[in-house]
């Protein structure tokens, strides 16, 4: 092996030996060979936003209860690292994927602003059949939802009702097999307490009071081929996941989450359409706050979006939601305060200005048809309204 000189000079005083020096020089270059192929990206996401004629209160009140809702003002929402060594062609091929957060919004946790991991997994190829199985180990990003955490990838700047009820995070196993280009199934087990209702930290490494009690989940994708025209690249997706949840208040409820999702391109190559149906139901088969409520809690979210890409650079992106709760079970708070049913409008401008930069401004209104839910009366803290509005200005550095 060939030692530069610094190497040979510090072995010939006795400083080290050459025989470590090799062994040192073998795992850096194990090192730099398995660094090779590591790429690094992320995101810095700052906002700023105004609710006109809305008073939410000095703690954060009765604003609307969607995911990382908040007050007017500037805000640093959230700081994303990746490390990605993906996996190559090879049958028995590896990788590993490592995402660190924080900030207000750093998942799995959406409050604080301290560091957390987002998703750290090993990914792994098994050969079978024509694509082999690849397998995610580890912490991973929910496998539903039209939305995600990654905040650029969405077509809004605020979060949808949608989003709000769906889990976010789960430690376990997932494995993904691709049929045919047009058929994609997952099926996965992570542990029971990573599924959870709106402001339920999804914890990584919790379990259930009972440890052989799982969360199970499983999608089926189907894209459209080549052959359907302007419709080619067309995509639905059905998902469930089921868990027994641990709530804050120490008793359980399993939950089960249902979804479908449906993205659709149009003749006008700028135009696309997509929907979601979000449903959560909440099996309360246990005491709630130690008195018995033994029907079942569920709240549905109907949502539609399109996109009209108007240049490279600017793009008109809109979205409807209308939630449903369904029952009067105490777990409805936790999906949209004063057990409301609700509708939100959502328009967000999106341009291309500065170089890696994405640029957003969004108005947004939300409506609540059961009663004042909104706002915030100074005397008795009581909601005053029943329309909430929102302008917000939204900036995130990609790299």
């Amino acid at each position: 092996m060939k030692f530069n000189k610094w190497t040979t000079g510090l072995a010939a005083v006795g400083v080290i030996s050459l025989a470590s020096a090799a062994r040192a020089d073998e795992k850096m270059s194990q090192l730099q060979t398995a660094l090779s192929n590591t790429t690094i990206s992320g995101y810095v996401d700052t906002a700023a936003q105004w609710s006109p004629g809305t008073d939410s209160g000095p703690f954060g009140a009765n604003i609307p209860a969607y995911s990382f809702a908040r007050n007017d003002g500037f805000s640093l929402n959230a700081i994303d690292i990746a490390l990605d060594k993906p996996e190559d062609a090879g049958s028995w091929a590896s990788g590993y994927h490592i995402e660190l957060m924080a900030g207000p919004d750093a998942a799995p946790v959406a409050t604080g602003g301290g560091l957390n991991v987002r998703q750290a997994y090993v990914v792994l190829r098994t050969p079978a059949g024509a694509n082999g199985i690849d397998w995610k180990v580890g912490v991973f990003d929910t496998i539903i939802g039209y939305e995600g955490t990654t905040d650029g990838s969405n077509p809004n700047y605020t979060r949808s009702y949608g989003y709000s009820i769906e889990p976010t995070t789960h430690t376990g196993i997932l494995g993904t097999y691709k049929v045919s280009d047009a058929l994609t199934i997952s099926a996965g087990v992570a542990d029971s307490s990573n599924v959870g209702l709106p402001g339920t930290p999804a914890a990584i490494n919790g379990v259930s009071p009972y440890e052989t009690q799982k969360t199970y989940m499983g999608t089926i994708a189907l894209t459209a081929p080549d052959s359907w025209g302007w419709a080619k690249g067309a995509s639905l997706t059905l998902g469930a996941i089921n868990a027994l949840d641990a709530h804050v208040i120490g008793f359980s409820s399993p939950t089960t989450s249902l979804y479908a999702g449906l993205s659709l391109p149009t003749p006008i190559a700028a135009l696309k359409f997509g929907a979601a149906v979000d449903y959560l139901e909440v099996h309360n088969s246990t005491p709630v706050a130690f008195a018995p409520n033994p029907s079942d809690d569920s709240v549905a979210v109907y949502g539609i979006y399109s996109t009209y890409q108007a240049t490279d650079k600017l793009s008109l992106n809109l979205r409807g939601e209308y939630l449903v709760n369904y029952g009067a079970g105490p777990y409805h708070t936790a999906a949209n305060p004063g057990g409301s049913n609700a509708e939100e409008l959502t328009a967000t401008v999106q341009y291309s200005l500065w170089t890696n930069v994405l640029s957003r401004v969004e108005f947004r209104w939300d409506h609540a048809e059961q009663g004042n839910t909104f706002g915030y009366n100074q005397l008795t803290g009581a909601p005053t309204k029943d329309n909430d509005f929102l302008l917000a200005l939204n900036l995130i550095y990609q790299f």
